[in-house]
């Protein structure tokens, strides 16, 4: 693609992709500012839209910024684009992510040529395209079919492509994980401010055309054995036809951690999450998140894999087959892109 065909419009579908990633509470605490002269795209924190009561430092904020940033580049590949990226590019701006140069792809090299590593990361990033339209977060009971283990392996291929680690947890430590999603959640009823947070982003449709924030459609039955680990948004509040159904006996859960926890780690970790998301949705694998223990310090150090102890949480991730869960609303392109000269 020539500096004359990247238009405002392609720059506008880069944006409509990226603005598809998930965030905490589907806040969407992004910006986007793109630099027609100098063909950039920056990606800045909207810090109006975080989550300060369980979300007190942005880390899921810029974790939620980073699975936008992953779409962006899958975008930027799928249009011919190369997007060289910089994190956290000044100091002095902490709000400023990202910046993303936009410039004639290298297209794809053959595997034997000097860019063949370039060329093969384009496609890779190229082929999860797809997904972005079709991804979205369930919060529906899964069947009880174990991933395969191929499966699993790209999956952890995915997160370790953008500097994390995904570990699918078994035995004593899926049991202490599942533990602490049910710890977490009695922290929460037993904190009116959290409790008071999570409804602020409920959207209840007959009364709302919502733009943000967790639709009641979206948000699921209810588990019959009261053991599901998604959140419940609906809290107390009754959702009328909402069903009381059984979920999965063994929920398959996967921990994704970073070396760091950083604001740059969070950002690749946002990166990672949405790498693996996007890899399974591509094979079919329906996902939701388990993050309320991530949001109580005291729980959130001891979801650590036990044996080694080591790398920071950044997400608990539910996965398994079933119903894919319903498209959720997005802000107006107009209200999250800027275009400068």
């Amino acid at each position: 693609m020539s500096a004359q065909t990247l238009t405002d419009a392609v720059v506008t579908a880069l944006v409509a992709d990226a603005t598809a990633a998930p965030s905490m509470h589907n806040a969407q605490p992004w910006l986007f500012r793109y630099g027609q002269r100098s063909r950039t795209l920056d990606l800045r924190a909207d810090f109006e839209r975080r989550i300060p009561e369980a979300d007190p430092t942005a880390r899921a904020l810029h974790v939620g910024c980073g699975a936008a940033l992953l779409n962006l580049r899958v975008s930027a590949a799928h249009h011919g684009l190369d997007a060289a990226t910089t994190l956290l590019p000044d100091p002095s701006d902490p709000v400023l992510l990202a910046s993303v140069r936009l410039d004639d792809g290298p297209g794809v090299r053959l595997d034997d040529g000097p860019d063949a590593s370039g060329g093969r990361a384009e496609e890779a990033l190229r082929a999860l395209h797809p997904a972005i339209a079709e991804r979205h977060t369930s919060r529906y009971p899964f069947d009880e079919q174990a991933i395969p283990d191929d499966v699993r392996a790209r999956l952890v291929r995915a997160a370790r492509a953008e500097g994390a680690d995904l570990v699918f947890l078994a035995g004593p430590h899926l049991e202490t994980v599942l533990d602490l999603i049910r710890d977490a959640e009695g922290y929460d009823r037993g904190d009116p401010a959290r409790e008071a947070e999570q409804e602020h982003w409920a959207r209840y449709t007959k009364t709302d055309a919502p733009v943000d924030g967790i639709p009641d459609y979206a948000f699921g039955p209810r588990d019959a054995a009261e053991r599901a680990t998604n959140r419940d948004f609906a809290g107390s509040v009754p959702v009328a036809g909402r069903a009381r159904v059984p979920f999965e006996h063994q929920p398959q859960l996967a921990l994704l951690s970073t070396g760091g926890d950083r604001p740059a780690d969070w950002l690749r970790a946002g990166q990672a999450l949405e790498r693996v998301l996007l890899t399974a949705t591509l094979d079919a694998v329906s996902t939701s998140f388990a993050a309320q223990p991530l949001e109580w310090p005291d729980l959130r150090w001891v979801l650590r894999d036990p044996v080694h102890g080591t790398g920071h949480p950044q997400m608990i991730i539910r996965l398994g087959y079933g119903p894919n869960g319903p498209r959720t609303p997005r802000r107006p392109l107009d209200r999250v892109l800027t275009i400068e000269p």
